[in-house]
Parts: C-alpha cells; structure tokens; sequence
C-alpha cells in the first residue's frame, strides 16, 4: 500500500540538517569501542573500572559483543560423575510445574532444571487462565541465585540461629497476648488457601490478632468497587478475545493493569477474520504499550478521564452528567461504536478511584458485556487502603504491640511507616533480603526463594496452583509458613499442612500426585467461566450519587502528576535483578532508570530539553517534583512525543538502597509522591542544574530512508 507517511524513531531525524543523524545512518558504532579497557587485560578484569552496564552500553547485544565476551570468558571445566544419580542425566533437563504469588506477580509455570539447578521459566501450558508469562516471571530465576539474599536469620542485626529466633520471639508475643495489645501481620497479596488458614489457626491461639493486606501499587478501588457491588473482595476477569470493541480510559492493560495477563485474549482478538477484528481505542495520559497498540489513542489530562468515563456512562444509559475535553468528539464516536457492539463491547479504566471503578462496572452492565467475568474473579490483588492507614494510625498510637511483615517491603513504599514502627514493641520481617524494612526491624526471618519452597496459590476463583521447589535451599532459610506452624506448637511440616488442606478442601477425592504433576487443579465445584451474568447476585448502588461524587473528585490542575509502573521493574520487588535493569522500557527505550515524562510543549514552557549527542546517546535536563510539599529532587526530565500536555509521568519501583548491589542503586523513590495511593495528582516542577546520561538505545539505528524496506502497513479495509 503506498503511503506518504513519515516514520522515524527520534525526534532527532525529523531535523532534516542533523549531522547526527546521518552520521549514524553510516555508522552502527560511531565512536571506537574501548574493549582494551574491559577485555584487555584478563587478569586485571574482575578490578576493571567499567560495569557491565558501561559494557552493555558500549556494545549492546550484537554479534560483536558475543565474539568479545566469547574470546576472553573464563575457562569452565565440566568433570563428570563419579557416581550418577539415578534421576540426572546429564545434559537432559527436568521440568517442574509450579507457580509463581510474590505478592505482584502471579502465575502458572513451569521450571526447566538441568542437573538439579533451576534455569528458565516457561509457561505452564496446561493452565487455563494463569499460564502466561511476563518479563519479572521470566527473569526471577536469577533472583534465586541472589547473593544479597539473607543466609540466615537476625537478631537485632545479628546472625542468630532459629531456635534462638523462635524463642525470643514467642516469649514476646506471649507478653504481649497477656497485655491484650495486636499482634498485627501485613502482608502483600498472597492468595494461597493454606496461609490464609495458617493465620487463622495463629489468630485462634493468640487472640488479639489482625491481618492487613497491602499491595504497594494499590488496587483498592477496583477492589472496594467490586466488594461492594458483589459482595466479595476480587477483582473482575476480562476475556478480550470475545471484545468487539474495547475502551480503554487510562488503564494499560497490555502491562501491569489490575496484575496483567490480558494480552494473550487481547491479542487473539486482533486476529483479522472473515473482513473483522477487535477494534480499540484508548484515552490516557502517558504513553503506555496500551496505547501504542489501538486502532485510535486520544491523549487526555487525568482529570479529564474522569469526564470521559462519565461521559461513556451518560451516553449509554442517561444518567448523570459531566464536563467537557479534549476528546469530546472521539466520545461520541466510541459511544456509537459501543452501543452497536453491545454485548461484544468492554470498558476498562485506570482510575484508582472506588467510584470511578463503580461506573466502569456499571457501563459494562449496561452492556451486558460478555467480556467481564464477575462470576469468576482474580484473587491477584487484596489490598485495603482504608485498612493500611488505619494500621499506621495505630502503630503511631501505640495501640499496635507486634508488627509482623511478609512478601512486602512497606519501609521503601509507605511514607510514615519506618517513625510509626518506632512505637511498636515487636518487629518481625519475613524476607529474602535486607530490604529497607528488615533494615529497620528487630528480628529478621530469612525465607527462601519461591523456587525452593511449598505452597499453594488461587489466583483466579476455582483455579488453584501448587508450589513446589524445584532445588533444595540454597542458604539457612525457613519458610514464613513453617514458623507459624513452629510458633502455634506444631509439628508437622508446611508440606503436610498443605497436603492435608488440599485433600480435605480442594481436591474433592481426585489424586495429589496428579495435581503436584500438572501444578493446578479446577476445584469441581467452581462456577463455570462462562456462567451467564444475571446469575450473579449485585447489590444495589446508588448511580447518580456515585457519578457526582466522582465528578466532584476530578479537581483540574495546571500539570497533573501519572505514577506508574514499568514491566520490567514493577513495584521495586525485584529492583536487584540485572536482566531487569537492562530490560529497555517499550515506549522510551531506556534502561537502568526513571524518569518525568512530559511532552514538548510542557518541556519548552518549563525550559527542558533533551538533547541527543554525536555517538546517539541521549542527555537530558532534571527537575525537582513536588506533589502536596513532599519534593523527589534532581528527577532527570524524558521528553516524550504522545504525552498528553498539561501531564507528566513518573515510574514506582526505583531508587532502592537496601538489599540491593551497589551498582543497582538507580533512579529516584517516586512513592512519596503516591499520597494516599493516589496515582494522579497535581504536581509542581522545578528545573534544576545537572545533566543526566539515558542508557536509551532509541537512536542507536536509524530508518530514514529505508521505510519501504522495513515497515509494512495496512488497514483492515484494504
């Protein structure tokens, strides 16, 4: 098809002058590569001054990079078995099927092992719903191979053995159980059967016993949402391979929206067949991997898709009202093409807001949407906003005797937590590593990676998982599940446990081996997927006083402030992990760090620039970010075509210190800018001195003059 299309992939070869651009088209490395400063010298390697990223930069992923590292790698001797093992073959993996609930990411997979060690992860195929993979999936097996990794417990920042943990700790809760004061667990979204049964048997013999769920980039809306309109905490599932036309406001649902794990149905969808396929349009603020992907992306404030929902909600039942935007035609249109699909049509929104989240559940009502499925919904998610800053209060009250933390890190997330534990008489964090919250706690339990371990997972309801290790234990470590069982009195193994509750709860008579074999099992008795809607049983809601107090939230600011999380790093879990760091962003194409995002016009109003260099590398100015007086300073500023002007975005998950080398200490804490779990707000910069360096590889090739060659387009009409 012709077109008269420009394509570029930097702003830099819209300048037709640039001498840097047609220096790279004739060049792939523009300036010599120094491979005598690393590879030089094999002796003086493991001292050399330059880091794998100065590496990575250098020579990326290319051929040349591969016969470099090859020449000079070390020299790894393979000496057989003396005597073989009967079940290793040398050579000839294994698989283990197994499940991954780290509190963020949730999945059915499969584990190749060669010779007893764990090397990738692959999708566990026979998973209906849960068997896909994202990148934090894919790369957390290194984290297993961890060397920050706890090897033991800690007493007061000392090694201590578990008898003595156990000890100190138990004489205290009992102190504490006689002085009738909370013994309080916080713990990320687990979803497993067998925990939640665990801290029940705990809550029965301590009393005074309360667990509070946090999820460091919260869903609570969508999770208060659903509560309340079905009567159970979860998060409704959607089947985007049944969407004619999808309507996405604000939520990037390719990447980490609600957990993730859509875009196999999305994908399925846009399969053109017999002249048709799913038709998407998205309106949002920063540029997502969503947004790159629809047929039609109107760039909105965050207030404003406030008004777009309200505006959908209007337009197809009559109620309500809203204000103008941006997108107002683009509205009419989507509301025609939604009212023709009908049952065929979804609306999905990124709005952490719990009425916001009401009337996307109430459009697809109207609907009778097929694409949502409250029957049975994803348990990926947990979190109570309302609960957690209730603890808070608590624990800076006193009233708050034992704070007992697992599978999250709220000293690095929650802003005000590290004073309140001051106040508590007992700390205890389950981790793997010296995080920022086992830093500051009294007693620490080292636990041991997900792929040494037991346990159990229901990620979707009627859709359980087991955990199952696939190596022993590297270090001295205990599960958080095996010293509950120590600390009631116990005897039997976290294993047994487990057993016992999936032969008497789930398993109905059918074979354990059989589940251990596949790592999930459909529980008989759970609602089919496809059971109809209207047997669902809804509480009643009062619309129109949830779209007015909705409509009354959305407060219009000069610039309004977007956090978000990347699909490499996510919530910071995995801020250690190398492959991770060196996971380009989609959209930006960096790595190794955060950023503002902002659009031209935004950044020539403040005087920010970025400005690609000779070798195609690219610089850019910094800023301070100032949300309700709290300042991340000397945030560097990428400037990125698509992002809605009067918005500006900035990525969770960086800046961690603790439990991590030194080499990852990258980007800026953007979480005490998330106040009161908000992901939008209004936000102040500042430009500041400095220059910063992106590791981007945008501009590493160029296109221009090859488009015909390379890119090939076309529409679903022709």
């Amino acid at each position: 098809m012709a077109s008269n299309k420009k394509y570029w992939k930097s702003v830099e070869e819209l300048n037709e002058e640039s001498s840097i651009v047609e220096k790279l088209k004739q060049n792939e490395f523009v300036e010599e590569l120094p491979t005598d400063q690393f590879l030089g010298d094999k002796e003086a390697l493991g001292s050399s001054a330059t880091s794998r990223r100065d590496f990575l930069k250098y020579v990326g992923f290319t051929t040349a990079a591969a016969s470099l590292a090859a020449c000079e790698g070390p020299v790894i001797k393979s000496i057989p078995y003396v005597v073989k093992p009967d079940d290793v073959t040398p050579g000839v993996a294994d698989y283990y099927a197994t499940s991954i609930a780290d509190g963020s990411d949730f999945a059915n997979i499969l584990v190749k092992v060669r010779e007893g060690r764990p090397i990738k992860i692959e999708p566990n195929t026979l998973a209906k719903t849960n068997g896909t993979t994202n990148a934090r999936v894919q790369a957390s097996v290194l984290s297993l191979y961890d060397n920050n990794r706890l090897k033991g417990p800690k007493a007061n920042g000392k090694a201590v053995t578990w008898g003595v943990f156990d000890k100190e700790i138990t004489a205290t809760l009992n102190e504490i159980k006689a002085a009738n004061k909370a013994i309080v667990f916080l713990t990320g979204t687990h979803a497993s059967p067998s925990t939640q049964k665990l801290i029940q048997d705990f809550t029965a013999l301590y009393g005074n016993v309360e667990h509070v769920a946090y999820d460091a980039v919260s869903e609570s809306g969508a999770l208060d949402a659903f509560e309340s309109l079905y009567g159970e905490r979860a998060l409704p599932d959607y089947d985007l391979s049944k969407a004619n036309v999808i309507v996405s406001i604000g939520a990037d649902f390719l990447a980490d929206w609600q957990g993730g794990g859509y875009e196999v149905g999305y994908a399925k969808g846009r399969i053109p067949k017999n002249g048709k396929m799913s038709r998407h349009v998205q309106f949002e603020s920063n540029m997502t991997l969503t947004g790159a992907n629809a047929d039609k992306r109107y760039m909105v404030t965050p207030s404003e898709q406030v008004s777009v929902l309200l505006s959908i909600y209007k337009g197809l039942t009559g109620v309500g009202t809203s204000k103008a935007t941006s997108a107002d035609e683009g509205v009419k249109k989507v509301i025609k093409e939604l009212k023709a699909a009908g049952s065929k049509g979804v609306v999905v929104t990124g709005i952490q807001d719990k009425n916001a989240q009401l009337i996307a559940l109430a459009i697809n009502n109207a609907l009778q949407s097929a694409v949502v499925n409250a029957e049975a919904p994803k348990y990926v998610r947990s979190g109570s906003n309302e609960k957690v800053l209730q603890l808070l209060a608590d624990m800076k009250a006193g009233k708050v005797g034992a704070l007992i933390t697992y599978n999250t890190n709220p000293a690095y997330t929650l802003a005000g937590f590290e004073d309140a534990l001051k106040n508590v008489k007992l700390s205890v964090a389950f981790a793997m590593s010296e995080d920022e919250t086992a830093s500051v706690s009294q007693y620490v339990g080292a636990i041991p990676h997900y792929l040494e371990s037991w346990g159990d997972v229901q990620i979707k309801k009627g859709h359980y998982g087991l955990v199952q290790p696939t190596i022993q234990p590297l270090f001295d470590t205990r599960q958080f599940q095996d010293t509950l069982l120590k600390w009631i009195g116990a005897s039997q193994s976290y294993y047994d446990y487990v057993k016992t509750y999936w032969k008497n709860a789930i398993l109905g008579g059918t074979s354990w081996n059989q589940a251990l074999h596949d790592g999930i099992t459909l529980k008989k008795t759970a609602v089919a997927d496809t059971a109809p809607a209207d047997e669902i049983t809804e509480n009643k809601i009062n619309y129109n006083t949830v779209a007015a107090a909705l409509l009354a939230s959305a407060k219009p600011a000069d610039l309004e402030l977007s956090l978000y999380t990347k699909v490499s790093l996510g919530n910071g879990q995995q801020a250690n992990n190398p492959w991770l760091q060196e996971l380009p962003d989609p959209i930006t194409r960096t790595t190794w760090d955060n950023y503002l995002v902002i659009s031209r016009v935004d950044a020539e109003k403040y005087g920010l620039i970025n400005e690609t260099v000779a070798n195609g590398a690219l610089n850019g100015d910094k800023a301070n970010v100032t949300v309700n007086g709290i300042t991340v300073e000397n945030v560097p500023v990428y400037i990125q075509p698509g992002q809605a002007p009067g918005s500006v975005g900035l990525a969770l998950g960086y800046g961690r210190t603790k439990g991590v080398n030194e080499n990852m200490v990258v980007g800026v804490n953007a979480y005490p800018l998330y106040q009161n779990f908000a992901n939008h707000q209004a936000v102040s910069i500042q430009k500041v001195a400095g220059v910063h360096k992106f590791a981007c590889v945008q501009l590493h090739h160029t296109i221009m003059g090859r488009e015909d060659e390379i890119l090939k387009e076309t529409t679903l009409a022709d």
